[in-house]
């Protein structure tokens, strides 16, 4: 069967005019980067089948198969099987393309995830979220504050802009630090649409709930806090009705259970201690009074220890940092051994890590492709069935686990 791809990219600062028409730089490649990988369960080769982009952050699939990547620069691009074309009509993002791998981390916002609706094929509407900077005229630049937006969009005739933009939400209060601004969408099927925004470095807003910092936040898929959410009309009034749940650091990995439809994440730690949670409505996570690392730069502890009351305990604890990123289950056949496994990018460790899942809870771990491809910054499977990675570099791909009789 023939493979259609699609990429996104987005250029330069989002907020200034893109250096290079990313449409330009982009291509289309089908070549092979490792051959006869041998794990526990399964035999495969990796395959790139994406290259030369810049700082991605997430791919989708249209249902013609063309792939949808974003940068998180600020470019969206539209892979195609012959040409890639570049995506105009987004909103103003806060990306600063110096420091995108500032050795800090630098501004750590930009354009993010992107998830197609799942009655795509009815209402065209395709979701993402970025770093929006608001309206701060007059105020200094590295005062300016920034928060997590989601927006959607549907895609013009001709695939070359997005129309019908909607901004169905912007994170307020906007703070300073330029990162940990979550931010993966998810669909529960049942009207409403999740997706988290971190604690933006601060790490009080986590535990504010007048603050939407450091919470999964969920609404309808149109806008407007969900009515089932846990704080809706409770007292005191200034509580945040899109709140879903709270006390968490900063949640780059997020995906539903494709038998239970249950919320899994993997949390970034501080320096050491990254987590996976099974993630419910209403509950406490425990940033950051229970924390599983120490700070970076003294490695002292941090909080008042690993749980407390009324705090929900992981699922798993990668004790060494792994810095997750991307996650997905795979359910599809050409992985037999894999199937039900729980993948999860690691950007730190330049690997993918597969979990093994029994009655809801980690019982083997495995460390796979480690140092192969590089920072791996998305995990999805494809529509064709096979896993396809994403990577975070200067000069980063999309690649294909194949399998190898």
């Amino acid at each position: 069967m023939k493979r259609f791809l699609l990429c996104s990219v987005l250029s330069g600062l989002a907020i200034t005019p893109a250096l290079a028409d990313p449409g330009d730089r982009v291509r289309v490649a089908e070549s092979v980067v490792s051959s006869g990988i041998e794990s526990e369960k399964a035999h495969f080769r990796v395959v790139q089948v994406v290259e030369a982009l810049e700082h991605p952050w997430a791919m989708a699939w249209l249902p013609d198969g063309r792939m949808l990547i974003t940068e998180r620069g600020g470019n969206l691009v539209l892979a195609g099987p012959d040409d890639v074309t570049s995506i105009g009509g987004l909103p103003e993002i806060d990306a600063e393309e110096d420091q995108l791998s500032a050795p800090d981390g630098g501004n750590q916002g930009g354009l993010m995830d992107l998830v197609l609706h799942p009655d795509y094929d009815q209402n065209g509407w395709i979701y993402f979220t970025y770093s929006s900077p608001g309206d701060d005229d007059g105020v200094a630049e590295e005062d300016r504050g920034t928060g997590t937006a989601l927006a959607r969009a549907r895609l013009s005739d001709d695939g070359s802009e997005l129309v019908d933009l909607e901004t169905i939400y912007a994170q307020t209060p906007r703070h300073v630090p330029g990162r940990h601004y979550g931010s993966r969408i998810v669909f529960p099927d049942d009207g409403s649409v999740i997706f988290s925004i971190g604690d933006r470095g601060l790490r009080w807003p986590s535990q504010d709930l007048t603050d939407p910092g450091g919470s999964m936040i969920r609404l309808y898929e149109s806008g407007g806090a969900h009515e089932e959410n846990p704080f809706v009309r409770q007292a005191p009034g200034n509580l945040r009705p899109e709140i879903y749940s709270y006390g968490h650091r900063n949640n780059q990995s997020m995906a539903l259970h494709p038998d239970t439809g249950e919320l899994w994440t993997a949390e970034h730690g501080p320096y050491g201690g990254d987590i996976l949670h099974r993630v419910e409505k209403g509950k406490n996570y425990g940033w950051p009074q229970v924390a599983f690392g120490v700070e970076y730069s003294t490695k002292e502890k941090i909080g008042i220890g690993e749980s407390a009351p009324g705090v929900q305990a992981p699922l798993h604890v990668w004790e060494d940092s792994m810095a997750p990123s991307g996650m997905a289950f795979y359910t599809a056949a050409h992985f037999p051994g894999w199937q039900n496994s729980l993948f999860v990018g690691s950007l730190y460790r330049e690997e993918l890590h597969r979990l093994e899942i029994t009655d809801g809870e980690v019982t083997h771990r495995e460390e796979l492709l480690d140092e192969t491809v590089g920072r791996i910054r998305d995990v999805r499977q494809g529509p064709d069935g096979y896993l396809y990675l994403l990577t975070d570099e200067g000069e980063a791909g999309v690649y294909r686990l194949e399998p190898v009789e």
